[in-house]
């Protein structure tokens, strides 16, 4: 991202900013373990980027605030703090700190570190997502897709496919608080999901078709364990759908100017 103005710290700010609906609520119903939750993550994530910061001179980034809530709400439950630990590190060094920093990263951290601590401790419960936590998400949507900084045509993608499922009878009653949280903490990053018109478009529409062919034929996964398989495949084909978009352009720009 270039300098000015909107530069990548912008960018996360205004993410940040969008998400206060989600963590209000979700703080309102969790309470004093919400919490604790989300000051762990946030003590972990922020460790990390002052190491990184003192060792590389690189800027700790407002989006390592927004990698904490995403984990508060949706990583497994009952897990010590050695797994938590070791998880949340993985995922911020890994899949963020070691590229650069926020803004050069291929892949979300949340959804890697999720990723990681469901290979990891498979028999782990993940958490519930309320039905009013589930609603928050709309709000952060609107808000993100005003401010700039997320993709109404990566939602509208999302939205399509599964109310298409959901017409075509899925039921989505105990999964779509998730779905929708996931949506707008993992998929919608601005960093991590595709970056051209065509590419956010499958990007949305990839979410939602994995998602729902989840939701079909993997009966014993957990809602939030769904979300994030369906997050993290359509964050790794983001660039190819990129590709494709692209690709296309120039075949017909070649087609019109021969």
């Amino acid at each position: 991202m270039i300098k000015g103005l909107w530069d990548r710290e912008t960018v996360a700010l205004m993410w940040l900013v969008a998400v206060f609906p989600l963590a209000i609520v979700w703080i309102h119903h969790g309470g004093l373990d919400a919490v604790g939750r989300l000051i762990f993550f946030l003590a972990v994530a922020g460790f990390w980027h002052v190491i990184f910061m003192l060792v590389r001179a690189q800027p700790p980034s407002w989006a390592g605030v927004v990698t904490a809530l995403a984990l508060a709400i949706l990583a497994q439950q009952e897990l010590g703090l050695v797994p938590l630990l070791i998880g949340t590190s993985f995922g911020v060094v890994i899949a963020e700190l070691v590229f650069g920093g926020w803004g050069r990263n291929v892949l979300n951290p949340a959804t890697v570190t999720l990723a990681f601590l469901g290979f990891g401790f498979p028999s782990a419960p993940w958490p519930d997502i309320i039905v009013p936590v589930g609603w928050a998400a709309i709000p952060v949507a609107l808000i993100g897709i005003l401010a700039g900084v997320m993709s109404l045509r990566i939602v509208a993608g999302a939205v399509l496919v599964l109310g298409i499922a959901w017409m075509m009878g899925l039921d989505m009653s105990e999964t779509y608080p998730a779905l929708l949280v996931g949506l707008v903490l993992l998929v919608c990053d601005p960093v991590a999901s595709a970056s051209t018109a065509l590419g956010r478009w499958l990007n949305g529409i990839l979410f939602g078709g994995l998602a729902a062919m989840f939701l079909a034929y993997w009966s014993e996964a957990a809602a939030v364990q769904i979300v994030v398989s369906a997050a993290l495949l359509a964050s790794l084909v983001a660039p190819i759908l990129d590709e494709i978009a692209i690709a296309l352009w120039l075949a017909r720009r070649r087609r019109r100017l021969g």
